[in-house]
């Protein structure tokens, strides 16, 4: 059984990280045969959680309120299904299901489902009619998007209403792209077909009609199973938010995405409420070198390069917005995209599979004030599952160590930003690079048995100064070197104020081992959560994160992406620490910490940045929408005028210049896509402020020169 480890996972992965290889071990039950399929289920989902889970929490009526919340919330999430009547007879059965889980009982689920058939067919006959009529733009009126605020509708009456407004806003914004197109495309000297305001609205509403018609149609094809995954799910995350059940359908997505074969945009989607969330742009893929599509974008419309208009996506299921998007090599998508600062934008991007070579680790030299330094850029701890002597992340930063030192390189970056892990084993051995032998991370499991995994390699690769660059999504393997480097005072660690805060360990265990009887079909997979990471010094990574040495704002710092804002996070603890021994080759540490934080405090460049952090915090906390034409355009113009502001943050250009290592200029001057991917590298870099920082830092720090410089194990 392979182990995995997960930055985040709801529903679908268009890419998993592998963590480490581990046999999982169960012991085996028997369940009654004659049983319903989703009953057995159940059962057998409780038991392996209760056998193999980390924490395991008792299922009681607080658990059973929980379950509750999340499955009526992931059942209608914006309150436009259910009535409060509804509701009422649903919180009837709030403190039940723990009792209904334990006897395999399903009266709540069956009701639920059945109400929401109900529900949905009632407004599928309704729906139509609230379209007929254009809808009046210069009203006075608002929506408000917090539906965890609202209440749910007291009678259809209202339930209409509820919809008619949530068709209103969508018109409205559709509405607002279309004019602004056409009034684009004649001040752009195009000849183009003028409409009035009056068909342009009519043609938004058809778009509103069309993407409601696709909405039904794809709930309409929902079976049990997809009702009953939501279910489990509900169920199963109570314990932990990356303790999840693959049906099978998803089980075999989870499968694919293994191969590293889907061909797409490169990135890992999320349903969040109504909309598409991005969580993750894959390095090498085709979104990750467009550099327009970024974390927390949500992907509101898809458009097809041979189809005249984009299909909505809000509200559609996360399956049929993938199949919309993902698509042959070579095909262009269209994605209107509401930018995490609130502009929206329209990304074209031509589909792909990802470029593995992105995907390892590459390096480059600069120089600065007369010398050279080092920086590696590490997207992932990739390693080969079938042989982990195949080159992985730990041989490759060897060898870009090796050709740094020997080009005579002074300092070091290793920049780990947007990294979401990878290999443990690959952790363990580049931490090695820059100590003698000792301990790198700890591990304990459910029963408190703790292995400390350590360097047994007294053989130190590199021995100057050395920075390690992290943002809010540095995660897992990212967080253990990081945590290890500075625990080890080997390195200054520059970024965020913290990073993602994942310090825990899943196992995706195949539920059909346990089933002897095929009748019941395959049951699917469980991903769950076994073990714990903790730092040598005993603090786990686990919701903190590693706290930077020198933090420095960016544009996700004011918003929630990191594990500390899902629901059910487990904990931050501490053991007891590991015998190490700290570095002792700064003479300057402190005062080399001290003097970049006074750096940045003065810096316009990180001043700009952290004011646009906060007015992207400010937008995304906005829940209230005038369905006012013009009140919604000074609105939008706005965002685009802060957006435009804001421009300047990527206008920024130090006057450095970096060069490839001579292995790899040979190598380009046979291979020009090469040149060009490395040439974009160096001109990002060279933007980059934090690198800038970070040379600084490794300019000002000094090796001590009677010190024993190496890290070691205590004797």
């Amino acid at each position: 059984m392979k182990r995995y480890n997960f930055k985040n996972n709801l529903v679908i992965l268009f890419l998993v990280t592998l963590l480490s290889v581990t046999a999982c071990s169960f012991t085996t039950k028997d369940f009654d045969e004659d049983s319903d399929r989703d009953q057995v289920l159940i059962e057998l989902i409780t038991y392996v959680i209760e056998q193999g889970h980390f924490d395991m929490r008792e299922i009681d009526d607080d658990f059973s309120q929980a379950v509750f919340k999340d499955y009526v919330k992931g059942l209608d999430p914006i309150k436009r299904h259910f009535l409060k009547s509804d509701f009422e007879e649903f919180e009837a059965f709030e403190t039940q299901l723990d009792d209904q889980i334990n006897n395999k009982n399903l009266i709540f689920f069956d009701l639920t489902v059945n109400r929401y058939k109900k529900r949905m067919a009632e407004a599928k006959a309704f729906y139509g009619e609230l379209l007929e009529k254009p809808f009046d733009f210069t009203e006075t009126e608002q929506i408000n998007t917090n539906y965890d605020d609202v209440d749910y509708a007291e009678n259809t009456k209202e339930l209409k209403e509820r919809w008619r407004q949530q068709f209103k806003f969508s018109t409205l914004s559709t509405f607002h792209d279309l004019k602004e197109e056409q009034e684009q495309q004649i001040e752009d000297g195009e000849d183009v077909e003028v409409k009035t305001d009056a068909e342009l609205e009519e043609e938004a509403r058809e778009i509103t009609r069309e993407s409601t018609e696709n909405y039904f149609d794809t709930m309409s094809d929902l079976e049990r199973k997809d009702w009953f995954s939501l279910y489990i799910n509900s169920i199963v995350s109570q314990f932990d938010p990356h303790t999840n059940y693959f049906a099978p359908q998803d089980k075999d997505r989870f499968d694919i995405s293994m191969s590293g074969k889907l061909e797409g945009i490169g990135a890992r989607l999320q349903k969040q409420r109504d909309n598409v969330k991005i969580v993750e742009v894959i390095s090498g893929g085709p979104a990750w070198t467009n550099g327009e599509l970024e974390v927390g974008d949500l992907i509101q419309k898809v458009k097809q390069e041979d189809e005249e208009e984009p299909v909505d996506i809000r509200g559609m299921r996360l399956d049929d917005a993938v199949d919309l998007i993902k698509g042959p090599k070579g095909t262009q998508v269209s994605l209107t995209v509401k930018k995490v600062d609130g502009s929206t934008k329209v990304i074209n991007i031509i589909r792909d599979v990802v470029e593995i070579e992105e995907t390892y680790a590459k390096s480059s030299t600069v120089e600065k004030d007369g010398d050279v330094f080092g920086i590696i850029n590490l997207p992932k701890f990739y390693f080969d599952m079938q042989n982990y002597n195949n080159r992985n992340a730990a041989s490759d930063i060897k060898k870009e160590l090796e050709r740094l030192n020997e080009v005579g390189a002074e300092g070091l970056i290793i920049d780990l930003r947007n990294n979401g892990g990878g290999s443990l084993s690959t952790v363990v051995d580049i931490a090695g690079f820059f100590i003698e032998k000792g301990p790198i991370v700890q591990v304990r499991d459910a029963k408190n048995n703790t292995e400390v995994l350590r360097d047994k390699d007294a053989d130190v690769i590199w021995d100057k100064p050395l920075v390690i660059l992290v943002n809010e999504l540095s995660a897992s393997a990212s967080e253990i070197l990081a945590a290890a480097m500075q625990d080890y005072k080997r390195a200054v660690v520059l970024g965020s104020e913290q990073t993602y805060g994942k310090g825990t360990v899943q196992n995706v265990v195949d539920l059909n081992r346990w089933m002897r009887n095929s009748s019941f079909g395959d049951m699917g997979a469980l991903k769950i959560t076994t073990q714990k990471f903790y730092r040598i010094n005993g603090g786990s990574t686990q919701l903190k994160g590693v706290e930077s040495d020198v933090a420095v704002p960016d544009r996700y710092s004011f918003i929630d992406i990191g594990e500390r804002d899902y629901e059910n996070p487990m904990p931050w603890d501490k053991i007891a620490p590991a015998d190490y021994k700290v570095w002792e080759g700064y003479e300057n540490l402190d005062k080399v910490i001290a003097a970049s934080k006074e750096r940045l405090s003065s810096n316009k460049q990180i001043q700009l940045i952290e004011e646009n952090a906060k007015w992207i915090k400010r937008q995304r906390d906005q829940d209230k929408f005038s369905l006012n034409y013009e009140s919604y355009n000074e609105e939008m113009e706005m965002v685009e005028n802060m957006a435009q502001r804001f421009e300047g943050i990527n206008k920024f250009k130090t006057n450095l210049t970096y060069n490839s290592l001579p292995y790899e200029q040979t190598i380009m001057q046979k291979d020009s896509s090469l040149t060009q991917k490395r040439n974009r590298w160096h001109e990002s870099l060279a933007k980059d402020v934090y690198v800038e920082e970070a040379l600084n830092v490794l300019k000002d720090l000094n090796i001590a020169k009677n010190s024993s410089k190496l890290a070691a194990r205590k004797e």
